[in-house]
C-alpha cells in the first residue's frame, strides 16, 4: 500500500493509509505519532488536542493527542523527551510504513513504529520497537499510548470466575496509582468487565494490570475500538508487572499497553506489538450492561485473526 501524502491539523506532511474500510493519518512532522483512525464515513476515534496541533519545535512537550511511542517506566525527563520535530520514515515492500525518531539526550535511543494497514477491513498492525544507540547499557520498556476521543466507555475484560475452593491461587494482579479512588462513579467493577467511562467533569484516575485476555476495548457512539497486545508469561514487566494501563482525566482516555523490561546493551533493541479494529456498533448498546456488551462483542471477537 502507498501512502497519500495530505495535510492535517495544520500540519502538511502527513501520510494516509486508507482502503475501502478504514483510514490512517500519520504526522511526519513531529512524532512518531497517528493523529487519526476511523471506518470509512466514520468519525476519528482518537483525540487531537486543537491548540497544539500543526506546531513543531516547541520547547515543553505537546501531548497532542493521537498515539505515540513512550518509554516506561515513567520517567520526567527520559519519557517526556521532546518529539516535537519531524521524523523519517520508509515505505516497506510489504506495505508496512516505518516512522523513526532518534533522542541524544539524556540516552541515544531510536523510537521506531511499523504501520501497516491490511488491504481490506479496518485491521492496523503496530510495532514498536526502542534502540540503544548509546554507549552504555540502558534498561526500559515500550509503552505505547492510544489517546481516544472523549465521551466513551473503555472495556477491560476479566478472566472467567472460579470457585472456591477448586481455584485457590489468585488470577488477577492490579495496580493502583496514588490518586485513584476506586469509590469514583466512572468505574464499574463487574462480573466479565472492567468499565471506566470518559467524563467531562473527571478528575484523574489510573489503574494497571497484568492482562493476559488479549484486547481492550473503547465504545464511543457508533464506533468499537479493539486494542490486542500480548502478555509474554514470566516477563519482567514496569510498574509492578504492568502489561496494561488506562488512565482517564476531563479531556481523555489513555489506553496503554507496555512491553516488558530489558536492558538493553548497546545496539540492542526491545520491540512489542499491538492490533487495532474498528467495528461499528449498533443502536441500542447499553455500556453499562454487560450482557448487552457481551452480546455485541461475542461475534466480533470470534472474527478477530
Amino acid at each position: 500500500m502507498t501512502p497519500d501524502t495530505v495535510p492535517f491539523g495544520g500540519w502538511n506532511n502527513c501520510l494516509r493509509l486508507s482502503n475501502a474500510d478504514a483510514e490512517l493519518i500519520v504526522t511526519l512532522d513531529v512524532g512518531p505519532r497517528i493523529l487519526s483512525y476511523r471506518r470509512s464515513g466514520g468519525a476519528n476515534v482518537l483525540k487531537n488536542y486543537q491548540g497544539q496541533l500543526g506546531g513543531c519545535g516547541e520547547k515543553e512537550w505537546m501531548i497532542r493527542g493521537g498515539h505515540r511511542l513512550w518509554i516506561a517506566p515513567e520517567d520526567e525527563v527520559l519519557s517526556y523527551h521532546l518529539d516535537n520535530e519531524p521524523v523519517s520514515w520508509v515505505n516497506e515492500v510489504d506495505g508496512r510504513i516505518a516512522i523513526s525518531s532518534r533522542m541524544a539526550s539524556p540516552h541515544p535511543l531510536r523510537k521506531d513504529l511499523s504501520i501497516t494497514l491490511a488491504d481490506k477491513g479496518s485491521r492496523v498492525d503496530l510495532l514498536h520497537s526502542i534502540t540503544n544507540e548509546g554507549s552504555t547499557p540502558i534498561t526500559l520498556a515500550t509503552w505505547a499510548l492510544t489517546v481516544m476521543a472523549p465521551g466513551g466507555t473503555e472495556i477491560i475484560p476479566q478472566p472467567p470466575l472460579g470457585e472456591h475452593p477448586r481455584d485457590l491461587l489468585p488470577n488477577r494482579t492490579a495496580v493502583l496509582w496514588p490518586y485513584t479512588d476506586l469509590s469514583d462513579r466512572r468505574w464499574k467493577l463487574g462480573r466479565s468487565f472492567f468499565l471506566l467511562r470518559q467524563q467531562a467533569d473527571g478528575t484523574p484516575t489510573k489503574i494497571g494490570l497484568a492482562h493476559g485476555e488479549r484486547w481492550v476495548g473503547y465504545l464511543l457512539g457508533k464506533d468499537l475500538f479493539l486494542k490486542t497486545f500480548p502478555l509474554v508469561k514470566g516477563a519482567p514487566y514496569p510498574d509492578g508487572g504492568c502489561n496494561f494501563e488506562t488512565f482517564t482525566n476531563a479531556e481523555m482516555l489513555e489506553i496503554e499497553s507496555l512491553g516488558p523490561l530489558a536492558t538493553l546493551q548497546p545496539g540492542e533493541s526491545t520491540s512489542h506489538p499491538e492490533t487495532w479494529h474498528l467495528a461499528e456498533a449498533p443502536a441500542g448498546i447499553d455500556p453499562d450492561d454487560e450482557t448487552s456488551l457481551t452480546k455485541l462483542l461475542t461475534p466480533i471477537l470470534r472474527d478477530l485473526p
